[in-house]
């Protein structure tokens, strides 16, 4: 690395390579103590140190890193004291080198800040003498009269009883009545427009539920009043809703002819015996038979004679295709099946067979 330097002659600061080289400090806290020491004497003392770092880029969690490594290794120390009128300040000591808390006890009782040590056993500033400002006590200049129309001791507050009865009204609701109001109230979600307060909901329950009593359900009350909206803004959605529900209400079901009573029977003079039930018929259960196909010995139910299984039956016939396929090709299929196991396949399989008949007779296999 090459190095070029000149000293300067002039508006200099004097770091020590304490400060510089320090491992605890980052560059933040090195460059407030160097901009710091630098100030002149005035401006050192009349500005905390919040505002200096501001004036070097140094803000937010920035300045918070840099200021607790200053206080944690010595070089800035704060003492709070009350002061003018029982109000608290703090006084911030800041130090190109590191100070322990007695020293920094020491410059403060030097300085005469604060009034005094917190920490050290000194006096604090006594209090401030001022003259209170309580006065004199005076007559009573408002609030000596009621109101015309009160009287002392009598209670005028009447409740009103018809908003009282309104809210019972309200209240009391059927499963049914509650359904529809819970539709109603969630036409808001299809368009703000028609939405309902819980009293605009209540004066239309009365029209939903007839049709919930004509086979109608939520849902599909809900999708009738929902669909085919106009285009513009619904400006009433009440008066919208009840002209919907008594234009679009359907059909009423027709009654349910009433049922018509059987005749009684006549008594007969003379009982008859009552008719003999005939016992069902019996279950045939094909019996069990040895199915006369290769392979190991199984059995089956043989139905009609049968003397092979289904799955020997199907063996058997996919044999017999094979054979007349054979036939048809002109190829014999012993030979082909002494081919096969040279060949290392099953000659028994009626596939082998006729693999390698259509192999040899350079017929492609179909």
């Amino acid at each position: 690395m090459l190095w070029h330097a000149i000293a300067p002659v002039r508006r200099y600061t004097k770091v020590s390579h304490d400060v510089m080289r320090h491992p605890r400090l980052n560059s933040d806290a090195k460059v407030l103590i160097s901009y710091v020491q630098g100030l002149p004497e005035g401006e050192q003392s009349d500005r905390a140190l919040s505002e200096h770092a501001r004036e070097v880029g140094i803000k937010g969690r920035r300045y918070q890193t840099a200021k607790e490594q200053l206080v944690v290794n010595g070089f800035v120390h704060e003492h709070k004291a009350p002061g003018a009128r029982g109000l608290w300040a703090t006084h911030q000591l800041f130090s190109n080198v590191p100070l322990s808390d007695a020293d920094a006890r020491a410059v403060w009782r030097e300085a005469g800040v604060g009034g005094g040590v917190a920490a050290g056993g000194g006096t604090e500033a006594a209090p401030s003498a001022q003259v209170p400002t309580v006065g004199q006590p005076r007559a009573r200049s408002v609030g000596h009269q009621l109101p015309v129309d009160e009287e002392l001791g009598e209670n005028s507050f009447r409740p009103p009883t018809q908003a009282a009865e309104s809210e019972a009204a309200l209240e009391a609701l059927s499963p049914e009545e509650a359904q529809v109001e819970r539709v109603l109230l969630s036409l808001r979600e299809c368009r703000r427009d028609l939405r309902l307060g819980v009293a605009e909901a209540r004066s239309l329950v009365a029209l939903a539920v007839e049709w919930l009593r004509r086979g109608v359900s939520g849902a599909e009350l809900r999708q009738v009043l929902s669909s085919g909206l106009p285009s513009g803004r619904v400006r009433s959605a009440v008066g919208f809703l009840r002209h919907r529900l008594v234009q679009k209400m359907p059909e009423a079901p027709a009654p349910e002819p009433a049922p018509v009573p059987e005749p009684t029977p006549e008594p007969a003079c003379v009982s008859e015996p009552a008719p003999e039930q005939s016992p069902p018929p019996p279950v045939v259960v094909a019996p069990l038979v040895t199915c006369e196909g290769p392979g190991n010995e199984h059995v089956f139910r043989a139905y009609g004679g049968a003397t092979l299984c289904p799955d020997c039956q199907q063996t058997a016939a996919w044999a017999r295709w094979a054979e007349r396929r054979a036939a048809d090709l002109g190829v014999d299929l012993a030979e082909d099946a002494a081919k096969a196991v040279e060949a290392g396949r099953d000659p028994e399989g009626w596939r082998s067979r006729l693999a390698a008949a259509a192999a040899a007779g350079g017929v492609p296999e179909q």
